[in-house]
């Protein structure tokens, strides 16, 4: 049943029209009989959002007389309830319509959602998902309605958009996909939305306080910022110089490609902006996705260099921006490129959606020249000299699960300091770190200092018995990468082990052979044959030994169907996916690649291990 929620913010002014839309959607999710009217004690929860107690709102029931003869009230009766209680409290009616204000479960919190990013979020998976099997039915979502938390609730909507953004990280064949006319119950809601959180942990997400009850129970703000960082990270994939080698294009002179490589993506978008306008002779710079781009005069200039045969700059001759801001998304429909952005949010600077628009710029119209051969030779010399890239991506990716802050984007350069080594240092061992013998807070200046954090937490690695013989803390502060490297993976075992031995009978140290052991008899146990003598066990490369430990802890997990002798390295990459997915849809997190399975990789095969070895002690599988 619609609602004109125009009319009613006229009538309520202490709401918007978007948070009656919002409230709205919740009211309905309570009506379950869809007869306009529930009983106020199911208002609880909808009373706290609003910001209001849920006494008084129900007070406000029976003293303005909005309890029908059946006990009941309308979604009108809520809204004059909560304006009543309002207005006695001297709130204010003027409200910002750019935004949602939604007050949290605690006492005094709140969380605000911007309309206009949930709009256009709702706009892409609209787009992106449209031709889904298992969800196209479902779509398209009304991105002006609070439609989106409600279809995200069972997990598969952020699944799909998960393998949208970065295709291959879930294995769709673990999904709970509803059959027709059925919804999913809450266990196989769970289980979705376990894979979609460790899967988006895997792929770069940082969702240290997001869960998957809060997705269940829709927890707007939480949702709306899991489907941005997931966004974000499918449109940065391709700003790789792997996948558009004309990047060396944008080095600056005296610049080591190294150097550019860690730039954050926003920051290459930006010179990739810069480099069109001083290709095109404009005078002006970028330096943000906010202030330098909402007159449009940049983004004119842009897009006349990018596609001068469709994009004129006759925008420039408009005065009114929002009318400028038109005509410059009219041009970017020409080639196709109309996306993210309205002319609302352009105008008003709109960061997050200013970077979607340019970074969909770039992936549809990049423009820069060809390498010579000459080039290409030394850009192939320094991906060769690279390939430690992808353990240093899975150990950067544990460290950000674990909380850490600043977020860690490059391995090497982010530990300089030695404050985000320190912190992991602490969740590993509670207590650890003195710090008080800390330099702190980030950032610190001075070389000294930071050189004096990293020599510490090699002082901590070493009262932790890990192999540290010839390295110092200027190592770690001076990019070393195997020795940084080492001492990471080993504080990352330390981590996997400590786990073990708190959910051990007497906290009894945990060693390889323990694990392996464990392992061993955990399958053989279960009635298959399949083992291994060690990490390096050349066995593991089909994946079968893993997903055979998997069924071990759930009997029945796995479908044997899917599962292959894994003989070539196409269907052992399968297993090692599929393997991957279900661990993670038992709730384990992990940062194993299928590759790193296939090519047996030993210490991330001991993490994998090892966490399934936690997750089967950890008692929650018996829930």
């Amino acid at each position: 049943m619609g609602i004109n929620t125009t009319a009613l913010a006229a009538r309520y002014p202490f709401f918007t029209p978007s948070e009656i839309a919002a409230f709205h959607q919740q009211f309905t999710a309570i009506d379950k009989d869809n007869q306009g009217f529930v009983h106020p004690s199911d208002l609880s929860a909808l009373s706290t959002k609003s910001g209001e107690s849920f006494q008084a709102v129900t007070a406000k029931f029976s003293a303005l007389q909005l309890v029908d003869k059946n006990g009941f009230v309308s979604f009108d009766a809520f809204l004059q309830a909560v304006s009543k209680v309002r207005e006695e409290k001297g709130g204010s009616t003027d409200r910002d319509d750019k935004k949602i204000v939604l007050h949290g479960h605690l006492e005094n919190t709140t969380h605000t959602i911007n309309v206009d990013e949930k709009e256009s979020f709702t706009v892409h998976i609209n787009q992106q998902l449209a031709n889904d099997k298992d969800i196209k039915s479902r779509l398209p979502i009304d991105p002006r309605s609070m439609q989106i938390f409600t279809e995200a609730k069972d997990g598969l909507i952020l699944a799909k958009l998960i393998n949208d953004a970065q295709p291959g990280t879930i294995d769709e064949r673990v999904l709970n996909v509803p059959t027709a006319g059925k919804k999913s119950n809450t266990f196989q809601m769970t289980e979705n939305n376990n894979v979609v959180i460790n899967s988006a942990k895997a792929i770069g997400c940082s969702v240290v306080n997001i869960g998957s009850q809060d997705i269940i129970d829709g927890r707007e703000h939480l949702i709306l910022g899991l489907i941005w960082q997931i966004i974000k990270i499918g449109l940065q994939a391709n700003i790789d110089i792997k996948v558009h080698p004309e990047l060396f294009r944008l080095l600056e002179p005296g610049e080591q490609l190294e150097d550019f490589l860690k730039l954050p993506a926003d920051q290459i978008l930006l010179r990739w902006f810069n480099y069109h306008l001083k290709k095109a002779g404009h005078s002006r710079k970028v330096n943000n996705f906010t202030s330098d781009i909402k007159d449009g005069e940049n983004y004119t200039v842009l897009l006349n260099q990018l596609a001068p045969e469709f994009c004129s700059r006759a925008p420039l001759q408009t005065s009114d921006l929002y009318q400028r801001a038109e005509q410059i998304l009219v041009n970017a429909d020409k080639i196709n490129c109309r996306k993210y952005l309205t002319a609302k949010t352009m105008v008003e600077g709109n960061q997050k959606l200013n970077f979607a628009f340019v970074a969909h710029l770039f992936n549809t119209r990049p423009g820069l020249e060809k390498l010579t051969e000459a080039e290409m030779a030394q850009l192939d010399e320094w991906l060769f000299s690279s390939e430690g890239d992808r353990e240093a991506r899975a150990f950067a990716l544990w460290l950000n699960s674990l909380g850490v802050d600043p977020f860690v984007n490059n391995l090497f350069d982010d530990l300089q300091d030695g404050l985000v080594l320190l912190q992991a240092m602490d969740k590993v061992h509670p207590g650890l770190v003195d710090w008080k013998k800390v330099n702190k807070p980030a950032p610190i200046a001075s070389k000294f200092k930071k050189v004096e954090n990293c020599n510490y937490a090699i002082v901590l690695g070493k009262s932790l018995k890990f192999s540290l013989v010839g390295i110092q803390g200027s190592d770690i502060f001076d990019c070393n990468k195997t020795l940084t490297l080492g001492l990471v993976w080993q504080l990352m075992r330390e981590h996997v082990v400590q786990t073990l031995k708190s959910l051990s009978k007497a906290g009894q140290d945990i060693t390889d052979a323990a694990i392996i052991k464990w392992a061993n008899e955990t399958v053989r146990g279960s009635g298959k044959q399949s083992g291994m003598t060690n990490f390096k066990d050349s066995s593991l490369h089909s994946g079968v030994f893993l997903l055979d430990l998997i069924n071990a802890i759930k009997k029945g997990v796995v479908n044997y169907e899917l599962v292959t002798a894994g003989n070539t390295d196409e269907a052992a990459k399968l297993n090692a996916k599929y393997a991957i997915s279900i661990a993670r849809k038992l709730g384990a997190t992990i940062f194993v690649l299928p590759e790193d399975i296939v090519e047996v990789k030993p210490k991330m095969i001991m993490t994998f291990v090892g966490t399934i070895m936690a997750l089967a002690h950890s008692g929650v599988l018996n829930n």
